[in-house]
């Protein structure tokens, strides 16, 4: 990976391909994220830009607190230097979040957006309740016990499923281990980013971009309730859901998905 320095800020970041550009913003769990997609046969045919954010891997620390918006931000001016002008966005649960915003503050950067499980807006039902109690909460409280190994754990039994260490291991080697040591980051910054973020119904009726929402066949109820209101929000919205995956959709599933990712583009 190569380093750039966007005005103090340090990331760390890959360029791979040529032709249409893409930007893979990685989850809030860890910087070990984006190896399946750019591996992926079908986005050969793109420039892929993948990075780690601020707080993340080996990138630099922002000022405290860091909102999604400084995420938004930081994704523009590090495609801005790469002389990146327009590109389809594609963000994963969290990261869905920074992918949005930046449609919303720098919209002409934004060719496509495609949302993966996105973690937000989401509405005020049972499941989403039972969700921050069962998983969220008792995460936290590990975490703040010091427990970061049992805290992450919690929290990924939660999204990802009961059973996801085998096939999270098999697509990213060594993930869980890195979501461990990059606790901090996850814990500290980004479920706080996440629990401020604002995005309203006024709000997504701006982001005009074509979107494609997506689901996996096995994701939680939580994902598909909030897919949900993207659905019903956004002006140009595309739902897909990919059989046989969960949260994990991209480790699970990553040539299909990927697939319909270029195909999707291709229609815009």
């Amino acid at each position: 990976m190569e380093r750039i320095d966007l005005d103090g800020l340090e990331l760390q970041y890959e360029l791979r391909g040529s032709g249409d550009p893409v930007v893979l913003v990685h989850w809030g769990v860890s910087a070990e994220w984006a190896a399946p997609l750019l591996d992926a046969p079908a986005l050969g045919g793109h420039l892929l830009l993948s990075y780690e954010r601020a707080g993340f891997g080996r990138s630099g620390r922002a000022p405290d607190p860091v909102t999604m918006a400084d995420h938004a931000e930081h994704c523009r001016r590090l495609m801005r230097t790469l002389g990146i002008d327009r590109a389809h966005i594609v963000g994963h649960s969290s990261s869905a979040a920074i992918a949005l915003q930046l449609a919303l503050d720098a919209p002409a950067a934004v060719r496509t957006l495609v949302l993966m499980d996105a973690a937000r807006p989401a509405p005020s039902t049972a499941a989403q309740a039972d969700f921050a109690q069962t998983f969220v909460a008792p995460a936290i409280g590990r975490y703040r016990a010091g427990d970061r190994e049992g805290a992450v754990d919690t929290f990924l039994r939660g999204v990802f499923g009961p059973d996801y260490r085998d096939p999270l291991e098999a697509g990213l080697p060594g993930a869980f281990e890195a979501a461990v040591a990059e606790a901090d980051a996850f814990f500290g910054q980004e479920l706080p980013a996440l629990q401020r973020w604002s995005f309203t119904e006024q709000e997504a009726s701006h982001v005009t971009q074509p979107v494609l929402a997506v689901v996996g066949e096995h994701s939680a109820a939580t994902f598909r309730e909030r897919r949900e209101v993207l659905l019903a929000w956004l002006p140009d919205v595309t739902p897909l859901e990919l059989a046989g995956a969960t949260h994990l959709l991209h480790v699970e599933q990553p040539d299909r998905l990927a697939e319909a990712m270029v195909a999707f583009f291709s229609a815009h």
